[in-house]
């Protein structure tokens, strides 16, 4: 049997203004029930929008890796319909197709330490040529309505929309404004971050970061720094009990922080003693024995004279 997972999203009324609405799309995208990713459908989507009743503003909260294109889609076209004033927020990061379905808000703010991306879709498939030739025609088509996406929102043209995805680009707050992506910055998010089994846990939610060829150098270095980083790992619980009501003195915040500078740096001196180490203690490589150039001519000319 399947564990019944969450979805990835949930809209609410804000209590102290029943005009608003809000939308918290966190965690990977995904139009179907699989194994490892969380439940959610268009239909639901749809269901739980209709919901809020009649507002004028809707604040959506993403972060994001991406998933599922068909399903991204179809929220950034149900979000775009809504008649209320939306504004988005990157909190944390707003990947592939997360970043798409920013472009159906009409402002889009991003803390100075959060991130968006984009790239051109990818998939995988079997069959022969044909079934290749085909998809490679599919995936042309959806990356056409990505980039119509991105062109509305952006106001670049569709060649330069098109080298952007080609790079797979990662954009900065400051980047994102600066191509249009993004609207406004604003301070820095605290951002709850950790390395496990080679996820990356981010503001309490895994994504998986492999499928992507260009990571950031900062992420890149993330990812080998906090692989030894419980007390990363404690600031991601941390994140999660705050995602459920319950908050940190900020006290306990300045201890765990502390901490994970501390343990890092002592990490970071070990990693160093362990490679002089290794460099010091490494074998000699074995000799090897003298050739005897005329005997093995001899042996290949029976294996020609055996052939």
């Amino acid at each position: 049997m399947r564990n019944k997972k969450k979805k990835f999203w949930q809209f609410k009324a804000k209590t102290d203004d029943p005009a608003t609405g809000e939308l918290m799309l966190y965690g990977d995208i995904s139009s179907y029930e699989s194994w490892w990713s969380d439940v959610v459908t268009p239909k639901q989507f749809k269901e739980d929008l209709d919901a809020l009743g009649d507002i004028t503003n809707l604040n959506v909260y993403i972060n994001s890796s991406g998933g599922d294109v068909f399903a991204g889609q179809a929220i950034r076209s149900m979000l775009k319909r809504h008649n209320s004033y939306k504004t988005g927020y990157v909190d944390g990061l707003a990947a592939s197709i997360a970043s798409v379905i920013l472009t159906a808000c009409d402002k889009v703010i991003m803390p100075s330490n959060a991130m968006q991306m984009v790239h051109k879709c990818w998939t995988w498939s079997v069959g022969n040529a044909d079934d290749m030739r085909k998809m490679a025609e599919d995936m042309d088509k959806i990356d056409q309505s990505i980039v119509a996406s991105y062109q509305e929102k952006t106001g670049l043209s569709k060649e330069e929309i098109i080298d952007i995805m080609k790079a797979e680009t990662w954009m900065t707050a400051e980047e994102a404004v600066e191509m249009g992506f993004a609207d406004e910055i604003e301070g820095s998010k605290d951002i709850a971050a950790s390395l496990q089994d080679g996820f990356l846990i981010l503001n309490g939610h895994k994504m998986d970061l492999s499928r992507f060829k260009k990571l950031p150098e900062g992420l890149k270095n993330f990812t080998r720094s906090q692989e030894k980083d419980p007390v990363g790992q404690l600031l991601s619980a941390a994140n999660a009990l705050q995602d459920a009501g319950r908050t940190l003195s900020t006290a306990n915040e300045q201890r765990i922080t502390q901490s994970r500078d501390l343990l890092n740096e002592v990490l970071s001196q070990l990693d160093t003693e362990e490679a002089e180490d290794s460099v010091k203690n490494k074998p000699e490589p074995p000799k090897q024995a003298p050739v005897d150039i005329y005997q093995k001519q001899i042996l290949i000319n029976r294996r020609k004279a055996n052939a």
